[in-house]
């Protein structure tokens, strides 16, 4: 971070797009980059920590088991059979996953020394919503039969014959473009930009500190306004994490659904 500085006298050089690509740790593989190893580090961590949750369940459980306990009745209950309705118990293991994967990899980028929300790398949004793009298809699919999805899709009914001359290419655009395009955008720009936020002030702060006596003074302000930052990150991780989910619950509800 500190090669952001311009220490040749020329000025703070901001951050940019740029700081959000890193070289490989070894070898000449973008699989080796430090976003793909955070995602690893993440599946362990969300791993283990529910193994240890559940290893010793108990009918009054640990402050271990709570937390794990938690987190997935917050998903059963807030995400899965509240959205779905009374077939949602079959889809709560794919929503704990992506919430439980989401919400991780946001928290990246407050973490000391990783410091890096994964998710900031629109790869990795991409990745998750070709999941959910491909689950919620199938499973209408096989609800309804291909020709029948495609033609509730395509064809709503009880619509003047005439408007179907635009609304077709509205509804097909959205359920096979518009939904998964803005789900992958929304999660990775909100990552983005916060993250960005964050350096400007953290980089900022280190910049003013190293300069005159007087303008030091001001790197307190932007110390601070980058704490207060981080907590408000915190919240939009946590948000972004859940309605990630949430819209894919939605989604997973219509297709189930008897009508669309």
């Amino acid at each position: 971070m500190s090669a952001m500085l311009n220490r040749s006298g020329a000025g703070f050089a901001p951050p940019s797009s740029a700081d959000f690509d890193f070289k490989p740790i070894f070898g000449n593989s973008i699989f080796t980059t430090k976003p793909v190893f955070l995602c690893f580090l993440s599946v362990i961590l969300i791993a283990t920590f529910f193994i240890l949750s559940a290893r010793k369940a108990a009918i009054v459980p640990s402050r271990l088991q709570f937390a794990g306990e938690s987190v997935y009745g917050f998903v059963r209950g807030t995400l899965g059979e509240a959205v779905i309705g009374p077939e949602f118990m079959r889809f709560v293991p794919f929503l704990f996953s992506l919430f439980t994967f989401v919400l991780t990899n946001n928290l990246f980028g407050i973490v000391p020394f990783l410091q890096f929300p994964t998710m900031s790398r629109i790869g990795f949004p991409i990745s998750i919503t070709l999941c959910v793009y491909v689950c919620y298809h199938w499973i209408a699919i096989r609800k309804h039969g291909f020709i029948k999805y495609m033609k509730d899709v395509c064809f709503m009914p009880g619509i003047p014959a005439p408007v179907y001359i635009i609304l077709t290419p509205v509804e097909f655009a959205t359920y096979f473009v518009t939904r998964p395009l803005t789900l992958a955008m929304r999660l990775f720009a909100n990552m983005f930009a916060g993250h960005l936020l964050l350096l400007i002030f953290t980089l900022g702060g280190e910049y003013l500190l190293k300069s005159g006596a007087l303008i030091k003074i001001f790197s307190l302000f932007s110390f601070t306004f980058a704490i207060g930052l981080s907590f408000f990150e915190f919240g939009i991780q946590c948000l972004q994490a859940y309605i990630f989910t949430l819209l894919t619950a939605l989604y997973i509800a219509g297709a189930v659904a008897d009508e669309h």
